[in-house]
């Protein structure tokens, strides 16, 4: 059961977001609204007890923050019959689809979305093989209404990406992304992948390497490493050419020598091996 209403900005507690407020979205947002409306209104919750207000939100963040910045003391509002873990699929559900999303922004949503779905429906695990489809077919089934297989896919909703982003979220410190925030790196979907991989150690002193040489992994993880020791190209030529002269045949040894003038050199020591 839902219904529509127009209420007051002072009366909704915003809880922690699992996606932070961007105060240059919510400043664009704010411009829009000032030309044309709010379009979409806020989702929010019905939370009489709540410390704070009458209403939690539950979608619209950046629509609430852009309607704050514009002074305006109300906003409209859809407010939904949920309790906290229906409350957090729903703003999940908003925004996992949407294309602005970075990255490590889907890959906490998937994550919570996980979480939320166990805390609601049950453990997803090896043993009860039909909530882990229905899971994954929510996902689908929500996505495919007006988008194509390909926005879907770009999206992380097929399986495969779905894992990708569960190992993400699963694996890569806090403190990482933290320091890759608003960064291109948050929308790099490899050195995501790699950076989870790392032990959790080295992580956090590539976090720290990010702040101080910015979104450059390839700088950052220099300095977690130290220099690389200076490559004598003169001693792997040297290996090569000892190489080389054990797999060589007695005649190859022969032309060799031959070649270079060596022959005397050898017959008046001892024979080459």
């Amino acid at each position: 059961m839902m219904k529509f209403e127009r209420i007051a900005v002072t009366d909704i507690v915003v809880p922690q977001r699992l996606r932070a407020v961007e105060e240059e979205h919510a400043i664009a947002i704010a411009q829009s609204i000032v030309e044309h409306g709010l379009i979409n209104p806020i989702t929010v919750r019905a939370t009489p007890a709540a410390k704070g207000g009458k209403f939690t939100l539950v979608a619209g963040a950046h629509r609430l923050r852009a309607t704050v910045l514009n002074d305006d003391d109300n906003i409209d509002a859809v407010i939904v019959d949920a309790d906290k873990d229906e409350a957090q699929l729903v703003e999940i559900s908003e925004n996992l689809f949407r294309n602005e999303l970075s990255v490590i922004d889907r890959a906490v949503f998937v994550g919570s979305y996980r979480e939320a779905w166990e805390r609601k429906y049950g453990k997803i695990e090896a043993g009860r093989p039909g909530n882990r489809i229905n899971l994954i077919q929510l996902l689908e089934d929500e996505a495919s209404a007006g988008f194509s297989q390909y926005v879907a896919d770009r999206m992380g909703i097929s399986a495969p990406s779905v894992k990708r982003l569960s190992f993400i979220v699963q694996k890569l410190h806090p403190d990482v992304r933290s320091a890759i925030r608003g960064t291109p790196l948050a929308d790099n979907q490899s050195a995501l992948l790699k950076l989870a991989k790392m032990e959790p150690h080295k992580q956090r002193l590539t976090a720290i390497a990010l702040k101080a040489e910015g979104p450059n992994l390839a700088k950052a993880l220099a300095a977690v490493e130290g220099p690389r020791p200076k490559v004598d190209k003169q001693a792997a030529v040297y290996d090569d050419l000892v190489s080389a002269w054990a797999r060589a045949t007695e005649e190859t040894k022969a032309r060799f020598m031959e070649e270079f003038g060596l022959v005397g050199l050898v017959e008046a020591g001892e024979p080459a091996q």
